[in-house]
Order: C-alpha cells, then sequence, then structure tokens
C-alpha cells in the first residue's frame, strides 16, 4: 500500500502530541506526553531543559507505534509545530549549552546601549525611541549576551525550538520560515533573515552564522535521521516536512486562508488571527508574523495570560471544584461550566480588563488587569463569566484594529484552543462579537495545520487551497443572541473601550510607586 498517512507533532507548552491523520482531516491516533511547563529559579524566569520537550517527542512517537503498529508503514510524511519564542543556544554537535529561555519568560536585559546612528536618529524622530528599548531589553539573546557572557562565547547556534527539534529530527541546522517568531533578526515582511543593513542585526547579537537556514512552509527540511529513527520509532528517511509555528498552524488548521474569517485561539495566550496575502501590521512596529501558507501573513492581535486566566482562577478560586473533579475523575474546568450558565450575560455589570501582563503597546508596559463594579450580588460565578467576557472584549477589540488597518471587513469567527470546547464559551463569544461563530471540525486544530503543511509537501493534495479544503470542516455553530449582544456592545463602547484610557494614568502612578511592572 502507497503511505497515505501523516505523522503531526505538536510540542505545545504543557506538553508534546504525536498525531497521525489522513488525507481527508480525519485523525486517526494520538497519543500525548504531558510534562512540567517550567521551572522558575527567579521570579518571572520561565526556563525548561531542552531534553524534555525531546523525550517528550520520542515516548509520544513510541506509544503511538506500540497502540497503532500497523500505522507506521504508511506514514507518507512528517511535520512539526511548537510553541512560539521559545530560545536554545547550542553547541557544534546541537547540544544544548544552557536551559530553554521560554515565551512566557519576563526578564529584561538591562543597561542597554541605545541605537545609534541613522537608524537611532530615525527612530527617535518617529517617537519610537521606547519600542527600541523594549524591544532590546526583551530579547533573550542581549540578556544572555550581558548576563552570561560565557554561555553566549560558546553559542554555536541560537535557535527556536522549532528549529533545535528539526536538528535533533534530521542532524541539519535548518528550520521553516513560518516557525520565526521572536526577538530575532527576521524581516518579516520578506520572510527571511533581515538584510545586512538592518536596525535588527545592531541591536541584537546575534551573527548571521549562528542562524539556521530557512525552508518556505510545504518544503522539505530534511530526512529523518538514523538516531531520531532509533530513538522515535519514526521510518528512517521518512521527509520532514516544513510547517509554521502553533498558532500559524492552528488558522489554517481551522479552515481559514480568507480574510474575513476571523480565527481565535483561546488557549494560554488569547489571539485573533486574520490570513492575508498583504502584509498589515495590526499595531504599527508590530509585524505580521509568517502564516503556514507560503506568501500570506497573519496578522495577529495577542491578549497576554488570555486562557491562562482560567487556570488561574481554577488555583485561586476553584478549589470546590477542583476536590470534587479529584474525586469524580472530572476536569474541573467542566464544572465551571455551571457558571457560565447560571450567570446573565455582562455578569451583573461586573466588567474585566485582562492585562493580567502588559505588553509593547495597545495596552503599553504599564498596563495592569482591572475589574470595576464589584457589589455585594457578585460572587466567584460572576468573577468567572467576567474572565472569558474580557477576554472576548480584548479580542473584539484587537479584530476592529485588524479591520482598520486592512480594510477588511471581518464577517465570522472560528475559534480554537483549549476554551474551544465549552458550547457556552463560543456562545459568549457570538454574543460579544455579534458574528456567527463555529468550531472547527476537529479540536486538534494546531496538529491538522501541520499535517496539512505535510500533506502538500508529500504530493498526498496538489496545492494549499486543495489540502484545506479537503483536511477541514466546519463543526458546530453558533448564531448571536440579539438581547445578548445589545447588551454586550453597549457595555463594551460606553464602560470597556474607556477602561484603559481612564486608568492608565493610575497604573503609571502605581508603576511610579512600586515599581511594578518593571
Amino acid at each position: 500500500m502507497k503511505p497515505d498517512l501523516l505523522l503531526a507533532i505538536d510540542n505545545g507548552t504543557q506538553s508534546l502530541k504525536a498525531l497521525v491523520f489522513d488525507t481527508a482531516g480525519i485523525m486517526r491516533a494520538r497519543r500525548q506526553v504531558v510534562f512540567e511547563p517550567y521551572r522558575s529559579d527567579r521570579p518571572g524566569w520561565a526556563e525548561q531543559d531542552p531534553e524534555v520537550f525531546w523525550q517528550a517527542l520520542c515516548t509520544a512517537c513510541r506509544q503511538l507505534w506500540s497502540q497503532h503498529p500497523e500505522l507506521k508503514a504508511r506514514i507518507a510524511a512528517v511535520a512539526l509545530t511548537t510553541q512560539r519564542g521559545t530560545v536554545v543556544n547550542v553547541d557544534e554537535t546541537g547540544r544544548p549549552i544552557r536551559s530553554a529561555i521560554l515565551w512566557l519568560d519576563q526578564r529584561k536585559a538591562r543597561n542597554l546601549k541605545p541605537l545609534g546612528g541613522a537608524w537611532g536618529l530615525l527612530f527617535r524622530l518617529a517617537g519610537l525611541s521606547k519600542t527600541m528599548a523594549y524591544f532590546q531589553g526583551e530579547a533573550e539573546a542581549n540578556w544572555i549576551r550581558t548576563v552570561q557572557p560565557e554561555v553566549w562565547r560558546r553559542t554555536h547556534k541560537f535557535l527556536l525550538l522549532s528549529g533545535y527539534l528539526t536538528f535533533r529530527l534530521v542532524n541539519a541546522f535548518v528550520d521553516s520560515t513560518a516557525c520565526q517568531v521572536g526577538y530575532i533578526p527576521f524581516d518579516y515582511k520578506r520572510l527571511k533573515w533581515a538584510a545586512d543593513g538592518n536596525w535588527r542585526w545592531r541591536v541584537l547579537p546575534v551573527t548571521r552564522g549562528m542562524l539556521p537556514e530557512l525552508i518556505a512552509p510545504g518544503k522539505p527540511l530534511g530526512a529523518i535521521c538514523r538516531e531520531a529513527a532509533r530513538a522515535t520509532g519514526i521510518p528512517e528517511g521518512l521527509p520532514l516536512i516544513a510547517a509554521a509555528a502553533d498558532k500559524a498552524c492552528e488558522v489554517i488548521g481551522s479552515g481559514s486562508l480568507d480574510p474575513c474569517v476571523g480565527c481565535l485561539s483561546y488557549g494560554t495566550t488569547a489571539t485573533i488571527n486574520v490570513t492575508h496575502r498583504r502584509y498589515v501590521e495590526p499595531i504599527p512596529l508590530l509585524p505580521s508574523y509568517p502564516s503556514a501558507v507560503p506568501g500570506y501573513y497573519s496578522v495577529e492581535v495577542q491578549v497576554f495570560r488570555g486562557y491562562w486566566m482560567v487556570s488561574w482562577f481554577k488555583e485561586e478560586f476553584g478549589w470546590p471544584e477542583r476536590q470534587q473533579a479529584s474525586e469524580n475523575g472530572q476536569d474541573p474546568e467542566l464544572l465551571f461550566e455551571r457558571f457560565l450558565e447560571s450567570i446573565p450575560a455582562c455578569s451583573m455589570g461586573l466588567v474585566l480588563q485582562p492585562y493580567w501582563t502588559p505588553g509593547l503597546k495597545c495596552p503599553g508596559p504599564e498596563a495592569k488587569g482591572a475589574i470595576i463594579g464589584f457589589g455585594d450580588i457578585h460572587s466567584r460565578a460572576h468573577l468567572y463569566r467576567s474572565i472569558l467576557e474580557g477576554i472576548a472584549f480584548a479580542l473584539r477589540e484587537g479584530k476592529e484594529r485588524i479591520e482598520r488597518r486592512s480594510g477588511v471587513a471581518i464577517t465570522s469567527l472560528r475559534v480554537s484552543g483549549g476554551g474551544s470546547r465549552s458550547d457556552n464559551a463560543l456562545q459568549l463569544t457570538a454574543d460579544v462579537f455579534g458574528l456567527p461563530t463555529t468550531r472547527p471540525h476537529l479540536y486538534e486544530t494546531s496538529g491538522l495545520g501541520a499535517a496539512i503543511n505535510a500533506a502538500v509537501g508529500a504530493g498526498l493534495h496538489p496545492d494549499f487551497p486543495t489540502a484545506v479544503e479537503a483536511m477541514t470542516r466546519v463543526g458546530d455553530v453558533f448564531e448571536p443572541d440579539s438581547g445578548n449582544h445589545r447588551l454586550y456592545d453597549a457595555l463594551y463602547r460606553q464602560v470597556y473601550k474607556k477602561m484603559y484610557r481612564r486608568l492608565r494614568p493610575l497604573y503609571e502612578k502605581i508603576r511610579e510607586i512600586t515599581g511594578y511592572p518593571t
């Protein structure tokens, strides 16, 4: 039998999944290995031994073949998608020389020399000096070079997690163009490493020789090497096809190549993405990211710590549900559904601004989370619903930014990620946006997006539009309730959208007095 199945490896923040799909987008097998998301030696740090990710990949694949031995010979190609912005320093042999710094890490490089010369003058004239200083401070490479200079001197390659795992699989320093999301010298508009004179080389210690070769999504990165085959059970010589970072894979895995469709991701970071052929910066100087489809861009607005707030609520306020779930073998989040069912739209006036982690712009680095409207009628159930409403409000604001910048109206929504499993959350989303909201036919949209790349690369589908049409379908559809939408629309326009502007001076005072956030 000619190989007709696809292996997708999806390395998230808290687990790694090995998934097998057919060319119709039906998942044939799945194995998941859970790990601690990170260790934190100091407040705000988030690091992980890269070997944890590799061993999870090996274990998940071996378990897959053990459970489904008949599928192994039918695999035509492999694709990899990973969390974004996690960096790994390796030596000449590809061996890590320090722990990976994860995308969740909040450390900052201090006392860096400002960008000078013509570029520095240009940024000063444009009023963007603080933005540039933010970029420099956030860049993991600057922190390592400044605080751990010996590690930086020994660094042969500075890789994203995708590049590190790709090296382990094919024994070559290559990575997908569509995985390049982070504080690296990447030209997001031209989808390649920045030109020699670009300002990014001036504010980062990275040299061109420290970076991997980039391959367009849908093209082969290499073949599974002998060592990887022994460790994972993936047949030696199978092609590893370039895919994309997890959010970009979610977008095509949800079936959208149309800029009229907004793709929401209800994950640790909540996002709204739209696929465009044209490069559009949703917020000036914040780039569009590479799409999982060559020549396309993924225009994105993020809500940091988005559905992480559900985990926060569970830990801080959900002890009864955690206890009950433990006794009954349930997921605590399923028990929170009754909160959404029992509390009316708008949470009886409780309004939440979900800026638990500040950003560069909109909100700015001084931002804090806020909840207003408390009264003696409010309970933790109201708080829970207001969290989901606040995330939806923030994503609606992101939708409007994208529409203004792109000139294209978003007319429908598709939702992926852990939060998409809740019918009540999807109905709430439809009501806040006033748009029909669907969930894809399959929950594993990130893995499916990687499989779509593998299908094109292996020639099982002739092109991306054909593969997306064949391998994705719309699942449940949630139409907005007109009465709830009127309430949400008034609360959003008259209260939520004014909160940040009104509270910003107080946030700045808090920062001035307490030093937090730095």
